[in-house]
């Protein structure tokens, strides 16, 4: 068991733990007065699964997270005009290898499934968004570089609301290697950046395709943008010129699904 358990606080990213991998959910607190309908739901489907529940007292919730520095998280529970502290104590989701990730990429969905690839993604708020999305939209999983990039502290668990828990990923420190497995399934790397000439709005889901996200402020890295087949922009309809790397995502893999 790691010793570095991840501070769950969005009740929906705690029943996806739950109904998944129970066994890596070590403790649930809530507060004396049972917390909202989610929380109750929480802590029903914990006891469940022989999960330790524990009465919570009220405190303002924050404190140090996966590494060391203050961060502050709203707690999703609300009582008598004050903050009650609810969390789950989760083991972190581990990742896959990229041969798994990518294996038999040119059978799954029909030839034509989608799957992300985060260039140096600092903003964990960023991630927790992205993997929120991939989950909605069904992306078959996501590449992270393993460093210069967020880990997958408890605010992206509870930004994605259960997307860390249902789209695979893996972390890897050479992107290029990656790449080269994922063409190696019959992939083709898709780049985005402000700056291409190519707008999103020509792809065809012909294929399948690995979306690349890059830094949000730098963009993909040379190297990366090298390997890439084909490169896309989200062109601006109006006076703002550019969206946060989470939401251009959202975009993008609104168009990729839209197509048959």
């Amino acid at each position: 068991m790691s010793s570095n358990l991840i501070s769950v606080r969005n009740p929906h990213s705690v029943l996806a733990a739950l109904e998944r991998r129970p066994a890596d959910v070590v403790s649930v607190q809530v507060s004396a007065g049972g917390g909202d309908e989610a929380w109750k739901r929480v802590a029903d489907l914990a006891r469940k699964h022989k999960v330790p529940v524990h009465a919570a007292s009220a405190e303002r919730p924050g404190g140090a997270n996966d590494r060391g520095r203050r961060e502050f998280r709203p707690d999703y529970s609300k009582e008598a005009g004050r903050t009650s502290f609810n969390e789950a104590k989760v083991q972190p989701i581990e990742s896959v290898s990229a041969e798994d990730l990518f294996r038999d990429a040119r059978e799954r969905a029909g030839g034509k499934g989608i799957w992300l690839a985060l260039d140096s993604l600092t903003d964990p708020h960023n991630v927790g968004a992205i993997f929120r999305i991939a989950g909605f939209f069904g992306i078959e999983g996501i590449l992270m570089t393993s460093e210069r990039s967020s880990p997958l502290t408890g605010t992206v668990y509870d930004v994605s609301c259960g997307g860390v828990e249902t789209v695979p990923h893996t972390e890897q420190v050479n992107l290029q290697r990656a790449f080269e497995i994922a063409k190696e399934e019959g992939m083709w790397i898709l780049g985005t950046s402000e700056h291409a000439k190519e707008s999103y709005l020509t792809l065809e889901r012909d294929r399948p395709w690995l979306v690349v996200i890059g830094n949000e402020e730098k963009g993909m890295r040379r190297l990366t943008a090298e390997a890439c087949d084909v490169t896309v922009s989200v062109p601006p309809l109006g006076d703002v010129t550019s969206l946060n790397a989470s939401v251009a995502t959202g975009v993008l893999i609104s168009r990729l699904t839209s197509l048959s």
